[in-house]
């Protein structure tokens, strides 16, 4: 008696009138759910976007689309890939491809109608999982079962997979850090050592990419740490040095119940060198308010302790801005042994999100009015008077500001 097939039950996604509508435009058959949407659906993950495979050729596409008053955006179409919005809602949808020639960052391809080929061109089984508009489960290549036991495998050879794409070799650890538990597969972990030396043909854009996204992932520390083991992150990360930190900071993250931060974690796997930090900035080709964000966390020397008073948390928060603080305060948090003080690590930030800064009342016409020459001298005196100001606490008493201005004036000899 052949086996039921599997279906993937009313899932929110599935039943959307969004979903029914684009898929209805393409025609039954002609269509398939693939990738994440599957994927996470086994895994019980959360579903996000949502990737569709068909038959259609792209310039098809476009047309039944709009023949169905759906908005059709050719965000790849010479890759075969076409967006449809509905109701503010994208679905990518690619033609059914196969590989003609790849050289380890970039694959040629040919359009195709076969549902075998295009999932033997993906990387993993897990990935190569297809469903119906209905829910019903297409497994081309056994990836259902591999999916349900949370093991990434390599689709075929893992070495044939990674020479035709090195980027792989570092998915390979980050969906290991997302979705997998236990042992990681061994003939694609022998796999992503021995070939390793690839990943430096590789564009920075893309590593940062992917490096970024594993930092993200639920186990990061096992991600990175098996990269170590295998003598892939000396040639992606080499400046990484603080695991331990690092894990605390990731742990913290996911006990309190706080939004992942891919760069806090990356300032956390980093040590305290401006230089080391500016060269991997610039190699990785961090943007450049990532770039600062990491100096700055790594350099500035505020005094931040689990125990600041709210006066001090004030200041701290007037000189430094709220980011900074909130980055100063988790990495100093992840480095503390003593478990009780996290109900005072945690209230600084929330100080943090509920304070607004103050304006400094003073202005260059007050200062020029008390006889101070227009130039550097203004932004000088100013600077000193708004340094008392912020050490009493914002004292809300112009008087005593003008009387203060006055006082920084007569010490000063023009």
């Amino acid at each position: 008696m052949p086996e039921m097939p599997i279906n993937l039950g009313p899932q929110v996604w599935l039943r959307d009138d969004a979903t029914i509508k684009v898929m209805a435009a393409l025609g039954e058959g002609a269509a398939r759910f693939v990738g994440g949407c599957v994927r996470n659906t086994i895994l019980g993950e959360d579903v996000g976007d949502i990737d569709i495979a068909t038959t259609h050729t792209p310039g098809k596409v476009m047309a039944v689309l709009e023949g169905a008053g759906i908005k059709a955006v050719p965000t790849g179409i010479d890759h075969g890939t076409v967006t449809a919005v509905v109701d503010g809602k994208p679905f990518e949808i690619t033609t059914l491809r196969k590989d003609v020639a790849t050289d380890g960052r970039h694959a040629d391809v040919a359009f195709g109608t076969s549902w075998e080929e295009d999932a033997a061109r993906r990387d993993f089984t897990m990935n190569a999982l297809y469903a119906d508009a209905d829910g019903t489960l297409y497994d081309p290549l056994g990836g259902y079962g591999d999916a349900k036991a949370r093991v990434v495998k390599f689709i075929g050879d893992p070495v044939a997979r990674i020479k035709e794409d090195y980027l792989r070799i570092l998915r390979f650890f980050r969906f290991n850090a997302h979705y997998a538990q236990g042992d990681y597969d061994k003939a694609g972990l022998t796999a992503c050592a021995d070939n390793k030396d690839g990943i430096a043909g590789l564009s920075r854009e893309r590593i940062q990419a992917e490096l970024l996204k594993l930092l993200a992932a639920p186990r990061a520390l096992d991600g990175l740490r098996s990269m170590a083991a295998a003598g892939v992150l000396v040639d992606v990360l080499p400046e990484a040095s603080e695991f331990e930190r690092f894990g605390k900071l990731v742990e913290i993250e996911t006990t309190q119940l706080f939004a992942c931060d891919p760069i806090l974690r990356l300032g956390a796997l980093l040590p305290s060198d401006a230089e080391m930090i500016g060269t991997l900035a610039k190699r990785l080709k961090l943007s450049n308010d990532a770039r600062d964000r990491l100096l700055a966390m790594h350099t500035d020397a505020t005094t931040i302790k689990s125990y600041l008073s709210i006066r001090e948390v004030r200041k701290a928060l007037y000189w430094m801005g709220a980011g900074l603080f909130k980055d100063r305060v988790m990495l100093l948090w992840a480095m503390d042994p003593k478990l009780n003080n996290a109900v005072q690590w945690r209230a600084l930030l929330a100080m943090a999100d509920s304070w607004q800064k103050p304006k400094f009342p003073l202005t260059g016409q007050d200062v020029m009015a008390a006889r101070v020459p227009e130039g550097a001298e203004v932004g000088r005196v100013m600077r000193e008077v708004e340094e008392w100001w912020v050490d009493a606490d914002f004292i809300d008493d112009r008087l005593s500001l003008i009387e203060r201005l006055k006082a920084v004036v007569q010490a000063t000899v023009y």
